[in-house]
């Protein structure tokens, strides 16, 4: 119990917020994560649940990635109405109508996340590329937005994070499918290039959203694939003394090139008590890139080629075709870019390609051929670029080459063979390159992975990995009416370390704001801003310390925690307040000493100051008189006073420091290209959600339409079935001729309009005629066996009634006999009991001697009862022989007047009857049955233990003569069922066999 004065009582909101945390630990630990690569060409998900340890999830059509497209097809009555929503397809489906609707196919939308519409390059070059597609800039934030000739012109376009949402929501959508019914993924880790800024790292998080997961945490590509290589290693343990590894992770893709040096170690850290564990480190050290060296590009070099040969060619100059002409037909450009995807893959296990058009442009068809050797001196520029990134991330990890164990390859791009030759030959050592990870899953894996990590649910591999900023990371303030600025954070700097504090001279409310350093293609750097952050009340809290503390403003300090955030990498503001030191103890403790008072283990008061040398301990409290206690309070009371004067006048002159803090708040607003509104997010999410329900009305009434084309076609097969048209009368299948002709006909004609209630209203008309004659079919085939069945049962309860009564009439015969036997032996034991008696007293020594005693008390033999024979009675009988007779009566009666039928007539005895009756007269035995196993055993009788040789003789005879009275113990022990372990209980039928064998055998009394 708690000291006096220290007691704290728990409210119930405490207790309810305790219990509401618990069960969101619960919930939390439940959930499933999933891991996506977010890829330019492919999205890629792995999915890490209970019972699922990580496993890709699959497409609706069984593949292990998805082409990151989507597509709106288009309806032939044109563009659908407002707030209508056309039907989508994603990934290999929406890239199969580029070439039929190229205005509504959008393909690697991932360049075109967080970019200006009008000033970025990535914009103008996807334009370029995709030339039927209507790149606009969106009203509020003016990055891109794509207009579709599907919808009414009204209609807003969608932004890249709407598009970019509906293909992550397909993908979650398949990983709660794979995940089992009632599952829902609502966390994630996506990947994503080591140069994204703050602008595209947003667009991530936003689309994230948009499509109802939250990101745990944004992780860059070549740490992905880092943790996903030490899963299935060890490192060198630098507590040993030993050096770390340093590995390149080269990550080739479709839109980009990146290089990132990792530092691969282990380290022995505490664990519980005083254990030690280890744990692996995977760092990122430096990474380089280049934004435009990746498959589209050698993709776009292969379009140009084809476009350059089709144009020379005889054809299309009696035609006068441009190739400007070319480059502006939105058919003609996505089947030559779909077109050289296909030639670029096969040039890398072959050494010669080719491909045919018909009908490519204005009906002019062409036929292009490409070998290996021309390939690859069109890509000679691209070449030249394929170690740069490498190069760029050893400056900025400040290692060299050699420096470096191993080059690991990731990406589809790093199977082409001169990306290999090359890289080889930069390498100076072929063995340096490392196959051994899944170039088109590792990243997936590695982010899976981290999910399961951060997740309570998953126990895994420790493996502490760590990104690093990338961008050099400035403060930018005014202060004295001059521009100030720091740099805050390097590239190299660590993601979720410990925060930066910064101090201020500013006393009254003020901003400062955060950029990115962003390096350009010609060169110098240009700073990109983050956010602003304002203080709200710093004005306030300097004043309150002024007035309340007495602090002077040269003492004030206002400080700001910020560190780099490790969910995206950018950085956040963890803490700032205003402080001052003041002298004297202070009117309250800070927080924690609240707690340790709360837990009884606050500040020592004066009175429980501990002792110093030389003082002496306080005497012991005992009893005293009246007086002697007047006199001790006196003496204390002079005491006292004395003491607290002196404490006083210490206290007075040594005065302790302290520091009065404040916090203070502040208001983060995001700058570089604006976030959507409120309202602008609010469209979004609307739209989505109607754009959902729309697919799944579609999806129902295509459903439904399938299911009554394939009833129909059913419904023509049984009318030709002999046992259907046994069953059924002439003017019960024509009636069914005529329905069903009808519905195909108007399936076939007038159905392309109908709603999902229509096609469901049909299939109930067919099924009401059909059906009631496949039941009379199927009942007609199963009756004669559900007849036997319940027959035999009947004749099983019959075997068990006889058993019954053979039970009860001999258990009453055997009660009559044990209860004239015990009459007989406690006349018995009355006789001789009087006749001891007579020689003690006749003996004059008798008095001399100890009495004897006993060692239980001596018992009459109590008579056998019928309820210890048999726990059955005549009413059991009666009720159980009622049952059956009514049941017996009911089969017989009903299979006459089934036999008076015709097959095509409705039954008058049917399965589930009889299966009902079955089952009452079952369930009836078997409570008998368990009756006798829940019957409580015989109580023992209790035998006397004498001293007297003469009595013990005596109790021996009278022990004899019972027992020949008594029937035997074997024939009053209950029913044993043995089942030897992994069988299984015997079925009813089993036990009714065995009970009729038993009376076969004369075993009656063992029942």
């Amino acid at each position: 119990m708690a000291p006096p004065g220290r007691r704290r009582y728990v409210s119930p909101m405490n207790l309810f917020l305790g219990f509401l945390l618990l069960f969101s630990s619960t919930a939390s630990a439940a959930s499933a994560v999933l891991g996506i690569d977010l890829g330019t060409e492919y999205i890629k998900a792995a999915l890490v649940k209970p019972g699922i340890p990580l496993e890709i999830v699959l497409t609706k059509d069984s593949k292990r990635k998805e082409a990151s497209a989507v597509a709106f097809k288009s309806s032939s009555k044109g563009p659908v109405a407002l707030g209508q929503f056309p039907e989508r397809l994603y990934g290999g489906d929406a890239l199969a109508l580029a070439a039929r609707f190229p205005g509504d196919v959008y393909p690697n939308l991932k360049p075109l996340l967080g970019v200006d519409a009008k000033t970025s390059e990535s914009a103008t070059r996807y334009s370029s590329e995709h030339p039927s597609l209507s790149l606009t800039p969106t009203k509020e934030r003016g990055t891109a937005g794509l207009l579709s000739p599907s919808f009414d012109q009204k209609e807003e376009p969608f932004t890249v994070e709407e598009l970019l949402a509906m293909q992550l929501k397909n993908v979650r959508e398949n990983a709660e499918t794979m995940a089992g019914k009632g599952q829902r993924i609502t966390d994630a880790v996506v990947t994503i290039p080591a140069f994204y800024t703050a602008d595209e790292r947003r667009a991530v998080k936003l689309a994230v959203e948009l499509a109802g997961m939250n990101v745990l945490s944004l992780m860059t590509d070549g740490l992905a694939v880092g943790v996903n290589y030490a899963t299935s290693r060890t490192f060198p343990n630098i507590s040993n003394g030993t050096k770390p590894e340093y590995h390149i992770v080269y990550d080739m893709g479709a839109g980009s090139t990146t290089a990132t040096v990792l530092k691969m170690q282990s380290r022995s850290v505490k664990d519980v008590g005083r254990f030690n564990k280890t744990v692996q480190e995977v760092q990122v050290m430096g990474a380089g890139w280049d934004k435009e060296l990746g498959g589209d590009s050698l993709n776009t070099l292969i379009v140009n080629d084809m476009i350059e040969q089709f144009v020379a060619s005889s054809a299309a100059k009696a035609a006068n075709v441009e190739v400007a002409d070319v480059r502006k037909h939105g058919r003609t450009a996505s089947k030559l870019l779909k077109e050289s995807e296909r030639l670029r893959q096969v040039l890398s296990a072959n050494q010669q390609t080719s491909a045919s058009f018909e009908g490519l442009f204005n009906d002019i068809d062409f036929r292009y051929k490409l070998d290996r050797v021309k390939f690859e001196e069109m890509a000679s520029s691209f070449v030249a670029n394929i170690e740069t990134p490498i190069q760029q991330a050893l400056i900025i990890a400040k290692l060299e080459l050699k420096d470096i164990d191993s080059i690991i390859l990731h990406g589809g791009l790093t199977r082409t063979p001169f990306v290999q030759k090359k890289l080889e030959e930069y390498a100076g050592d072929g063995s340096k390159l490392r196959t051994n990870v899944n170039a088109d899953e590792a990243a997936v894996f590695g982010a899976a992975f981290k999910g399961a990590g951060l997740s309570p649910s998953f126990r895994v591999k420790e493996i502490r990995d760590s990104e690093v900023a990338t961008y050099p990371i400035k403060l930018r303030w005014t202060e004295d009416s001059k521009d100030r600025q720091q740099t805050l954070f390097i590239p190299t700097s660590q993601v979720g370390g410990a925060p930066k504090e910064v101090s201020f001279k500013h006393l009254d409310d003020f901003s400062f704001g955060m950029t990115q350093q962003i390096p350009t293609t010609e060169g110098p750097l240009t700073e990109k801003p983050i956010f602003t952050v304002r203080s709200t009340n710093l004005t306030a809290s300097v004043a309150a310390l002024s007035s309340n503390f007495g602090c002077t403003k040269q003492d004030v300090s206002t400080k700001f925690r910020i560190r780099l955030s490790p969910i995206d990498g950018l950085p956040e503001v963890t803490r700032a307040t205003v402080s001052c030191e003041v002298e004297g103890d202070g009117k309250k403790g800070n927080v924690v000493d609240g707690v340790k008072d709360w837990l009884g283990f606050g500040s020592k008061k004066d009175d429980q100051a501990p002792l110093q040398e030389g003082d002496e301990a306080p005497p012991e409290p005992v009893e005293a008189s009246e007086s002697e206690t007047a006199t001790a309070s006196q003496t204390n009371e002079a005491s006292s006073s004395t003491e607290s004067a002196t404490k006083e006048s210490a206290k007075a002159k040594v005065l302790k420091k302290r520091t009065e803090t404040i916090f203070v708040g502040v208001i983060i607003e995001s700058e570089g290209l604006p976030g959507p509104s409120n309202a602008a997010l609010d469209h979004m999410n609307q739209r989505l959600s109607a754009f959902a329900s729309s697919d799944k009305a579609r999806r129902q009434r295509e459903e439904a339409l399938n299911t009554l084309e394939a009833y129909t076609y059913r419904v023509r097969d049984i009318l030709t079935d002999e046992g259907f048209i046994g069953s059924s009368t002439e003017s019960q299948r024509s009636s069914i001729e005529e329905l069903l002709s009808s519905t195909s006909d108007w399936l076939y004609s007038g159905s392309s309009s109908a709603t999902t209630e229509e096609f469901r209203q049909k299939l109930k008309g067919l099924e009401k005629l059909v059906k009631p004659v496949q039941t009379r079919k199927e009942e007609a085939r199963t009756r004669p066996d559900q007849i036997k069945s319940l027959q035999d049962i009947l004749e099983s309860t019959n075997t068990f009634i006889d058993t019954l009564r053979k039970q009860i009439t001999d258990a009453s015969s055997s009660a009559a006999s044990a209860s004239e036997s015990a009459a007989s032996a406690a006349s018995s034991a009355s006789a001789a009991s009087s006749s001891t008696s007579e020689t003690a007293s006749s003996d004059d020594l008798a008095d001399l001697e100890e009495p004897e005693t006993s060692s239980t008390t001596e018992e009459a033999p109590q008579p056998t009862k019928f309820s210890d024979l048999t726990p059955y009675t005549e009413e059991d009988l009666s009720s159980l022989v009622s049952k059956h007779s009514s049941i017996s009566s009911w089969l017989k009666e009903k299979i006459t007047e089934q036999d008076k039928l015709k097959p095509s007539d409705d039954p008058v005895i049917s399965l589930k009857d009889l299966e009902a009756k079955g089952s009452e007269l079952t369930q009836a035995t078997m409570e008998l049955l368990t009756k006798r196993m829940r019957a409580p055993p015989k109580p023992k009788s209790k035998k006397s233990s004498k001293t007297s040789k003469s009595k013990t003789k005596s109790a021996k005879t009278s022990s004899t003569e019972t027992e020949e009275a008594t029937p035997s113990a074997s024939a009053q022990k209950p029913p044993i069922i043995k089942v030897r372990e992994g069988e299984d209980m015997p079925s009813e039928e089993e036990i009714l066999e065995r009970i009729k064998q038993l009376k076969e055998d004369r075993v009656i009394d063992e029942l």
